[in-house]
């Protein structure tokens, strides 16, 4: 298993080991030791799966006060998966990094506790499996605007699909009191 560190302390781009034959492929999607190896030291609670189409965006959402970890893969298709440092305080605050996971490349990303997390699908439609490290609590949800000027995300559609949540969803600077405070040094 090979683990990229992004410029987001924690969040991580892992590329794990597949096994090729005649047959197809094998892997291992998760395994608590190797994961535990690599500082996701987390129990997962949760498993989410969605299936969306070409220029769908779901998100930008995270938790308030029952924030998840999120170990995020490709199951068919393709996405640019986004995640957004919401820490007040931190050095890297209301910043953004972008990813390409795919079924075909099969990189996992993990975005821990503190970052707010959405994807673009830019296939066809793409299938999205999420192990998480707290339960959802509809009434915990933030959801920030995806098109959000202090962000400044470089999507890859200019007019996404939006469910009705996501298109009510508010900026990040309406939401500051709402935000997780940065815990590092």
């Amino acid at each position: 298993m090979k683990v990229t560190r992004t410029k987001f302390d924690g969040v991580l781009l892992i590329e794990p080991d597949v096994f090729r034959d005649d047959r197809g492929f094998f892997f291992e999607t998760y395994q608590r030791r190797k994961y535990r190896e690599i500082g996701i030291d987390l129990d997962f609670v949760q498993d989410n799966h969605s299936r969306s189409a070409r220029g769908a965006i779901r998100g930008i959402h995270a938790q308030v006060t029952h924030p998840q970890g999120k170990l995020v893969r490709v199951l068919m298709g393709e996405i640019f998966d986004v995640v957004v440092d919401i820490r007040r305080g931190s050095p890297s605050f209301a910043q953004w990094i972008g990813l390409s996971l795919s079924a075909a490349n099969f990189l996992q990303c993990y975005v821990p506790p503190g970052f707010a997390h959405a994807f673009c699908v830019v296939s066809d439609f793409a299938e999205v499996e999420y192990k998480c490290t707290d339960f959802y609590h509809p009434n915990d949800e933030l959801r920030i605007i995806w098109n959000d000027p202090t962000i400044g995300v470089k999507w890859p559609v200019t007019e996404p699909i939006l469910s009705a949540g996501d298109e009510a969803a508010r900026r990040l600077e309406d939401l500051l009191d709402k935000l997780p405070r940065f815990e590092g040094q």
